[in-house]
């Protein structure tokens, strides 16, 4: 049985995230959606939020997991029975930073091999950064985010203002 482990902020889940989630579940027997704690972020959504996204989102998917964590990936990856790491790639100056990323998951896991997803054309602007930044100015995020969390994230926005 191939597991494995998509990490990301997840803060909030776009349609990009959701896209990389669908293609990945079909390639593996079992995908690890892995929320983490980003000790060089702040973020807007609190890993219990976090999860709960998810979990709504991947309800539909018998072979997906949301399972938070913090630490070490690979470690995570390994107490997990992964043998794959999911990354995504938007463009270019992803790819620059993920793949030092994976030469060091690497180092330190001969073991476990990063595969890179490219998310697919209509999401590549998307970044949870921007939903944010437009949602917190009132703006449109319908095509941003999948429509089942979206009431959710403009209820955090409306206690921000």
């Amino acid at each position: 049985m191939t597991t494995a482990v998509y990490p990301g902020s997840f803060d909030p889940t776009t349609n990009g995230h959701l896209d990389i989630i669908c293609r990945a579940s079909k390639i593996v027997n079992k995908l690890i959606v892995a929320p983490l704690i980003n000790l060089s972020k702040v973020h807007t959504f609190t890993m219990d939020e976090r999860v709960e996204h998810l979990k709504i989102l991947t309800a539909h998917m018998p072979n997906v997991e949301v399972k938070p964590f913090d630490g070490l990936l690979v470690n995570f990856a390994r107490n997990n029975d992964a043998k794959i790491i999911i990354r995504g790639l938007r463009a270019v100056t992803d790819f620059e930073y993920e793949f030092q990323m994976a030469l060091a998951n690497r180092n330190l896991a001969p073991d476990i091999e990063t595969l890179f997803v490219s998310t697919s054309v209509q999401h590549l602007y998307l970044s949870s950064s921007m939903v944010k930044e437009v949602a917190q100015f009132g703006g449109d995020i319908s095509n941003m985010i999948p429509s089942q969390i979206k009431n959710l994230v403009l209820e955090k926005f409306s206690k921000v203002v």
